[in-house]
């Protein structure tokens, strides 16, 4: 019987959290190693849907999600005059805002309480070096330990080091031609319970939306080729995002202004992780680090959850971690291939160039949230049988 009782997870986020909690569970002994010093508990709103909902029920953390509430009561789409287009309310069956809205680092805490006592963590740390041997992996840290566990499971992100040192340049970072800034800027009297959401000339789209501690949590997105942003330095990064701000109205100045007095703006290119294999041996990799699906998908954090829990699933009930990897990546992919699946048009409609396409983004948007309309949405998903994106079988291990 092969060992595999002695697990090493890199990143301490949604997916690793979620494996160590239930791989705590089934008795095996659960590192988490964090690079940041802390919990980082940063981030913007995070939709937790469908399987993932069902998971966190399993986890006993359902009502502590509900209780963290971001409290937006809807999104709007507002003109250039900043007058309400559409507005689709989160209790409405076209809504935007789900019951299970939560900020990242609320989500990040909750799973941190419910681990900490079983689980080990190690802050401040990362791994620089892996070798594999026949019944172990050697782990070498950012401080010069080492380490020997029986499986590494990376679960560190998008632009996941521990997967670089994995395999190296195999798994493919999609770009899909969008760049986005997220940070948390003071909330004014004009702030509103609604998301909004503008959209300005020149492919680009800010969105503000209320949180749970008194701030607003702006997005600022906007189409564009890769032009290798992400390896400049902040204020180089900081620089562009006031330049494509620029003459975009709306509450254009008042993100500008924040940027500067913002000491954490996170500005990324959206793309999704495309990989052939998620194992090699003893090591793996789930949650973004091996799928990422991008937040355009709206299902990050559930792919996260459910990776975590079918993963500590199988390595309960297969002897062999090889069996067990093989039937989790089974079970698996089918899921993560058709979250990936984007729209047709997925991001350039949302993001169009012209005034005239911003006027019809915006009709588009009132249609949708007219009455007559949301009556036949409702009625025909009350009749819909297929099996949508959000389902997944969720087995229960033993």
């Amino acid at each position: 019987m092969n060992s595999k009782n002695k697990v090493l997870i890199s990143g301490a986020s949604i997916a690793g959290p979620t494996l160590g909690f239930w791989l705590a569970k089934y008795g095996f002994e659960v590192t988490i190693v964090e690079r940041s010093q802390s919990l980082r508990l940063g981030g913007q709103n995070l939709d937790i849907r469908g399987a993932g909902r069902a998971i966190v029920r399993m986890m006993g953390i359902e009502k502590e999600i509900l209780a963290a509430n971001t409290g937006e009561i809807g999104l709007q789409f507002i003109n250039c005059d900043n007058e309400v287009e559409a507005e689709f309310p989160a209790e409405g069956s076209g809504s935007f805002t789900s019951e299970a809205e939560i900020l990242r680092g609320d989500l990040v805490n909750i799973l941190y309480e419910h681990t900490k006592n079983d689980v080990h963590y190690v802050f401040g740390k990362y791994i620089t070096a892996i070798h594999q041997g026949p019944d172990k992996v050697e782990v070498t840290f950012s401080d010069n330990e080492s380490g020997s566990f029986d499986l590494l499971i990376a679960a560190d992100g998008v632009r996941s080091t521990t997967r670089k040192l994995i395999f190296w340049d195999e798994p493919e970072l999609k770009f899909l031609g969008l760049y986005n800034a997220w940070y948390t800027i003071p909330r004014l009297e004009s702030d509103t319970q609604w998301a909004r959401w503008y959209t300005a000339p020149g492919s680009r789209v800010m969105l503000l939306r209320p949180d749970n501690h008194g701030m607003i949590r702006a997005s600022f997105s906007f189409l564009s080729d890769d032009k290798g942003y992400l390896s400049q330095s902040d204020r180089e990064q900081k620089k562009v995002l006031k330049e494509k701000l620029s003459g975009a109205g709306w509450e254009a100045e008042r993100l500008m202004k924040e940027i500067d007095n913002n000491s954490e703006v996170y500005f990324d290119g959206i793309s999704q992780v495309k990989a052939p294999r998620w194992f090699d041996g003893r090591v793996g990799m789930i949650g973004d680090a091996a799928y990422c699906p991008t937040p355009l998908t709206g299902m990050g954090t559930t792919l996260a959850m459910v990776g975590g829990y079918l993963l500590a699933g199988e390595l309960s009930r297969h002897d062999h971690h090889e069996d067990a990897f093989a039937a989790y990546e089974k079970r698996m992919r089918p899921f993560v291939e058709k979250v990936q699946k984007l729209p047709p048009g997925v991001p350039w409609l949302a993001h169009p160039k012209s005034k005239l396409g911003i006027t019809i983004v915006n009709k588009a948007a009132a249609l949708l949230a007219s009455r007559p309309v949301k009556m036949v949405s409702k009625l025909l998903r009350s009749k819909e049988k297929e099996v949508t994106k959000d389902d997944i079988e969720l087995p229960v291990f033993e």
